[in-house]
């Protein structure tokens, strides 16, 4: 399905999935009902292939007084659909597991972050 390099019969599938990544934190008032628009100051998306697993962790940072919990986790659905669609040719059965939310800072319930045993 997804050579060493990171690329499939489309391209680079790794660097295609950062950048619907990206695109995606920024249009996440756009795509998540009742989800308002804020000045995003910094993003960070990594996808990294381990084995025949694609993992795509993404940090959003703003220096507003809400949390971009959104945008990290919008970016991280959209980048591996991204995944999915580059490869479904190759492999049908795909799978797409665990969004999920590791750590964030500031906003009005501050500091957060996912107890190691929990995943």
């Amino acid at each position: 399905m997804l050579r060493e390099t990171g690329s499939a019969a489309k391209g680079n599938v790794l660097e295609t999935a950062r950048i619907a990544a990206f695109q995606a934190a920024k249009r996440t008032p756009e795509l998540i009902p009742l989800c308002h628009p804020i000045a995003i100051d910094w993003i960070d998306v990594r996808a990294e292939l381990e084995g025949e697993r694609v993992r795509i962790t993404v940090d959003v940072g703003c220096r507003g007084r809400t949390g971009v919990e959104m945008e990290a986790m919008t970016a991280a659905a959209v980048g591996a659909l991204t995944v999915y669609d580059m490869c479904k040719s190759a492999e049908k059965g795909i799978t797409i597991e665990t969004i999920r939310l590791l750590a964030k800072k500031g906003g009005k319930s501050g500091a957060w972050k996912r107890d190691a045993r929990s995943g």
